[in-house]
């Protein structure tokens, strides 16, 4: 059976596609619209999924028009937004690092995150604004630290990996005596926005994560082909016409910005950006960095995990975030299981 299809259009332009890859993706963005629609008609008030589709069409009632479309679409919006954020941002950090654990989780851009967001609420008691810029900023601010840090001729996986990891130990040591020296309802404060949340999100956190994944994901993915060309190595790609290090560096900045800004809107949600990559690469079996495929991932999943936070624990709701880092912990483990017997690790 043929995994690969070559589409030709007149003037000699021809288009190589993976039948596997775009049936998955097909599959998974039907599941995603699912999902949206059962999570938006679940809540204290449930409305059924074909009153959800009906009243997204225009065509229901009062009550049904301001709880779905004020109420609960915000916070969808939003989930799968950030969740295809984090899916894509974790696909370029592990094609770059070449390395399955080379995800911002690791390398400490949720940490950075933490820390912008942790110095607005603890040292200038900020507004919900002034916290998710303080994120955005911390975020972008500890990306280029490890980008610096790890630049020797070049940008090499493996010391950016290790750069990363040193930079995470040092801001989450800061977050701690933040916490620390703060009063206890800035901590409590605090300790909510760090378990990563979805609750209350409103059309103020839409716009802005709407309009980034706008513009960074097709520039993104016109730069995916001398990202497979990388995974050969900077010698193989130079030869073959790849700017390395002008791609390198822009995708690595496209993705910080996706990481950094899915955390000011949701907070430090855990291992999305670990894990859909992986599961993408293990439903596609095609080789390569598989962008759209983990960005479909990280919004199903991110959706997927925020209606278990709601109706899997009985009543009580539990934040997102919370959710992700127990399944996103114990696929880490699984997957340090699966390297070491590979004999990678």
């Amino acid at each position: 059976m043929k995994t690969h299809r070559v589409l030709r259009a007149p003037g000699g332009l021809s288009l190589r596609l993976d039948v596997r890859a775009v049936t998955v993706v097909v599959l998974l963005l039907l599941a995603t619209l699912a999902a949206s629609v059962v999570l938006i008609g679940t809540g204290d008030f449930p409305i059924p999924a074909g009153d959800v589709v009906r009243t997204l069409l225009g065509d229901g009632n009062a009550g049904q028009e301001f709880i779905v479309n004020e109420l609960r679409l915000p916070r969808v919006l939003v989930g799968l937004l950030v969740g295809a954020s984090l899916g894509l941002g974790g696909a370029l950090f592990q094609a770059v690092t070449r390395n399955p654990l080379g995800s911002p989780d690791v390398l400490g851009l949720g940490q950075g995150a933490t820390a912008g967001a942790l110095v607005m609420i603890v040292l200038f008691s900020g507004s919900a604004a002034q916290v998710t810029l303080g994120a955005l900023v911390g975020g972008l601010a500890t990306g280029l630290a490890i980008y610096l840090l790890a630049w020797k001729r070049g940008v090499h996986g493996y010391r950016l990996v290790l750069v990363g990891i040193g930079v995470s130990a040092i801001v989450t040591a800061v977050n701690g005596y933040l916490l620390t020296v703060s009063d206890i309802v800035d901590a409590a404060r605090a300790l909510v926005w760090m378990t990563g949340s979805l609750n209350g999100r409103d059309w103020d956190q839409v716009w802005p994560l709407l309009v980034l994944c706008a513009v960074l994901v097709p520039l993104v993915l016109a730069n995916g082909r001398g990202l497979r060309m990388m995974e050969m190595g900077d010698d193989v790609s130079h030869a073959l016409g790849v700017r390395v290090e002008r791609v390198r560096a822009l995708l690595m900045v496209a993705a910080v910005l996706l990481v950094a800004t899915a955390t000011a809107a949701a907070g430090p949600v855990g291992f999305v950006s670990l894990t859909a990559p992986q599961l993408a690469r293990r439903l596609t079996r095609s080789p390569g960095p598989n962008l759209l495929p983990s960005l479909c991932m990280g919004a199903a999943l991110l959706v997927t995990a925020d209606w278990a936070s709601q109706r899997a624990f009985g009543a009580d709701q539990l934040p997102v975030g919370v959710v992700t880092g127990v399944l996103g912990g114990g696929y880490l483990l699984w997957l340090l299981v699966a390297e070491r017997r590979a004999g990678r690790i």
